[in-house]
């Protein structure tokens, strides 16, 4: 409620007074703002993409990636402005230690400021201001603040912006605040978003002229008034559809739900699932026919900030015809945290599809480790990384003399995983890194374009490492397809499409044993190794002391793996594939460089003050 309609109920005149007084003078700031600030925005850059903020969409984020100047251009609308707002980076998306800006006002006077919050939430001026605010501007829809940040500012208290998720966060400012100390994010309306803000400098292709698009939209459900709902729904192909390559998608996300769409994909089902029942509802429900659990093929994958995604021109991703099953399922991720009711939905993805084959069928192969519990990761830990490979040995065998060619890549744990990382390394050095999100978030994923294409070739191996925090766990966490396992997979997209599927790896289950065995008689612990035990019931029984940490950490540093180089049919390639040794990394990738901004571009070392005229100040 703004503080005008809060004030307005009190009794007495003086307060009302002072209510008018408080209403008229944020109002007056903000004109003044207005005029002061306008007309320093770089015409030339347009701000192509868009994200809400908030749940109701009061704040609507649009924004401008300059690879040239190594900075990006934001723009913030605010539609319901109350006494100021403030709008950051952080780390996983708390407000504590976060980087921010901050519009307020102490009710004289208006300010905007480069700021950082401390571990309790206080808001402190940073004296190097590397937010430069260029124009503010009243528009029929708000208030637009249009600022700019370099990527890194070599600032301790600034955030570095780099490739991958970043999390947003803001708060609303209901009231003055005699200083900017005064402000802290415990007391205020908070949130936070997830999207990808250095999205990669490539141009549109054109689309061919025989191009013909598919909708798979939700049929105008009622989206369910609570938290979190994964909804699932099946779409026919039309009979005899014959073989088509995608070259393009987009989402479609019905008008005034665009805060509740969180992300979505549309799998294909199984090729021998020659029917598949009709369905529309939550993916959790009991109702749900178990065939659904066999379409898990990739098609598409959009997420929140996202734009269109393309093929190369010279490949697409072949569905429909002989040996593809003729049923899609969607899956709508709704993202609700304040339970909004009536709400009624048909989004989708629009799929772009050709009949004219393209030189190249891309593909999807899955890399890191396999879905098994030999690979764990203990409870109570901050940082504990596992790693799979696909080896020089599968490459060298399944991939073409040419080789592949990654355009895309997505990363995917469970809800323990904080970091994934993907590199290649040839001839026994790390060569480039296919894909990395050093502040991953299992609640949001999403296919990505890379910025430049990932030649590899045979013989060729790519190492993929997830890194975990179990923090909030008792319990080992062990490798699995249930939400409490855990996984490490990138999906890579890829052309031209090769017979391999898969390539990953596990520890060898034998040396997991013998660890089992050494701390039994190291500790003189009760750790079951009988043959009925399951893996997982001998990790559950582990007593994780420094000990038994270290020692699994060092087993899957050394021990030897057992390697999945399989075809699409889930057969192996021939070969002999356990106990293999781990690959050799001799030398590894340089960390790059910080490339400091000039001193020239920044703001003043204070706020940006605007003083309300015919008052105090």
């Amino acid at each position: 409620m703004p503080a005008l309609s809060r004030w307005a109920s009190l009794p007495g005149p003086s307060v009302r007074e002072a209510a008018f007084m408080y209403s008229t003078a944020v109002a007056v700031f903000l004109v003044i703002l207005v005029a002061a600030l306008q007309g320093s925005a770089p015409r030339e850059s347009p701000l192509p993409y868009h994200i809400p903020l908030d749940p109701e969409g009061s704040l609507e984020l649009s924004w401008n990636v300059s690879y040239a100047q190594q900075a990006i251009h934001f723009q913030l609308l605010v539609r319901r402005l109350k006494a100021g707002v403030l709008f950051g980076i952080s780390d996983r998306g708390e407000l504590e230690n976060a980087d921010l800006v901050v519009l307020w006002t102490d009710g004289d006077t208006a300010y905007f400021a480069d700021a950082w919050s401390d571990q309790k939430g206080q808001i402190h001026l940073d004296p190097q201001q590397d937010y430069q605010l260029l124009q503010v501007q009243r528009t029929p829809e708000g208030l637009t603040l249009l600022f700019k940040r370099p990527f890194d500012t070599c600032d301790p208290k600034d955030y570095l912006i780099e490739d991958g998720t970043i999390h947003l966060v803001y708060g609303i400012l209901e009231e003055p605040f005699r200083s900017l100390e005064a402000i802290n994010s415990s007391g205020l309306q908070t949130g936070l978003q997830r999207v990808q803000l250095l999205k990669p400098d490539i141009p549109d292709p054109e689309l061919p002229s025989d191009a013909c698009t598919m909708e798979v939209q939700a049929p105008n459900i009622h989206i369910p008034s609570r938290e979190t709902t994964y909804w699932c729904y099946i779409k026919e192909l039309p009979k005899g559809f014959s073989r088509h390559h995608i070259i393009k998608y987009e989402p479609i996300v019905t008008k005034g739900n665009e805060a509740l769409v969180h992300h979505m994909e549309v799998f294909q089902c199984a090729p021998e699932m020659d029917s598949v029942p009709h369905f529309s509802g939550p993916c959790d429900s009991k109702m749900k026919p178990d065939r659904l659990n066999y379409c898990r093929h990739v098609l598409a994958a959009w997420a929140l900030g996202a734009k269109a995604f393309y093929y190369p021109e010279e490949a697409g991703l072949a569905f429909g015809g002989p040996g593809s099953s003729r049923y899609l399922r969607l899956e709508v991720h709704y993202h609700n945290p304040l339970v909004i009711a009536g709400r009624n939905d048909s989004s989708g993805i629009r799929l772009y599809y050709t009949a004219k084959l393209r030189p190249f069928d891309a593909g999807i192969m899955e890399l890191g480790l396999v879905y098994t519990p030999v690979m764990a990761i203990p409870p109570r830990e901050t940082a504990f990384v596992l790693t799979g490979y696909c080896t020089d040995k599968c490459t060298q065998l399944a991939l073409p003399p040419s080789g592949i060619r990654i355009f895309a890549s997505q990363l995917h744990t469970h809800l323990t995983g904080r970091k994934v990382v993907t590199v290649l390394v040839r001839d026994g050095r790390e060569w480039e890194i296919v894909n990395q999100d050093n502040h991953y978030s299992p609640h949001f994923q999403e296919i990505r374009m890379l910025k430049k294409i990932v030649s590899v070739h045979p013989g060729d191996v790519l190492i993929t490492s997830c890194t975990y925090n179990t923090e909030d766990r008792e319990l080992a966490t062990v490798g699995g397809f249930g939400i409490l396992e855990e996984m490490c997979v990138n999906y890579v997209h890829y052309y031209p499409q090769t017979q391999l599927e898969l390539c990953k790896s596990a520890v060898d289950a034998g040396f997991l044993q013998k660890y089992f065995h050494l701390i039994n008689r190291f500790n003189n612990e009760d750790v079951c190794t009988c043959l009925q035990a399951s893996v997982s019931q001998q990790f559950a029984s582990v007593p994780w002391n420094s000990f038994n940490r270290d020692t699994l950490k060092a087993l899957y540093s050394f021990a030897p793996i057992s390697m999945h180089c399989n075809k699409s049919s889930a057969v192996r390639f021939q070969g002999e594939w356990n106990l293999q040794p781990l690959p050799k990394v001799i030398s590894t990738l340089e960390e790059p460089t910080p490339q400091c901004p000039t001193s020239q571009g920044r703001s003043p070392a204070g706020p940006t003050i605007v003083s309300i005229g015919g008052g105090k100040g």
